[in-house]
């Protein structure tokens, strides 16, 4: 039985996606939620869905290896940010080495870095005049958005379209590959 544990800050749709996919698998299983946001969305859906959650604050991230050890036991074959936003610790990172996967709401390299998430990255898509968009899974690295590309999808950004309209072309694109990819990866490596 393969093991992810997903990181999520926000609402969680992705990791909902996600663990959903894998609920009838008998070769995945989403073992875990962590977050460091304790109002996050991500923690309900994760009740709903019969997931343990673990908090965490920033000293116990950064100034300890509690979290690196705790998915270390619990034997974690993969790590995915589903809309965390901390970068991670390098212990953690060497740790898991290309076994952390990120998805990013835009075709890397353009519109990456620290800051650029959410709706960050779509105003700056629409702003730019972009005709493209689309989503890139890549594995994590010490640095934004910087880690090997596993993953892109392409979405048409019309001129009319707005961040908003954006946003839910990505969304879908999300959703629609995430999971897959995640199962592709732990299954065929």
């Amino acid at each position: 039985m393969k093991r992810i544990a997903l990181f999520a800050s926000g609402s969680g749709s992705n990791a909902e996606k996600i663990a959903e996919y894998f609920t009838n698998n008998d070769e995945v299983k989403v073992s875990l939620i962590l977050s460091n946001n304790p109002k996050a969305g991500v923690i309900d859906r994760a009740r709903r869905l019969h997931i343990p959650v673990l908090l965490f604050d920033r000293h116990t991230f950064y100034q300890t290896d509690e979290i690196t050890e705790l998915l270390q036991n619990q034997q974690i074959d993969l790590i995915v940010l589903a809309g965390f936003l901390w970068l991670l610790p390098p212990s953690l990172v060497k740790a898991f080495e290309r076994r952390i996967i990120n998805i990013h709401p835009a075709l890397l390299p353009k519109f990456g870095g620290k800051g650029m998430y959410g709706h960050f990255v779509h105003e700056a898509v629409v702003a730019g005049g972009e005709t493209e968009s689309g989503i890139t899974i890549h594995y994590v690295n010490e640095k934004y958005d910087e880690g090997d590309v596993i993953f892109q999808a392409k979405c048409v950004v019309e001129p009319t379209d707005t961040p908003e309209d954006v946003a839910k072309k990505i969304q879908v694109l999300e959703h629609q590959h995430f999971p897959k990819v995640i199962a592709d990866l732990l299954l065929n490596p």
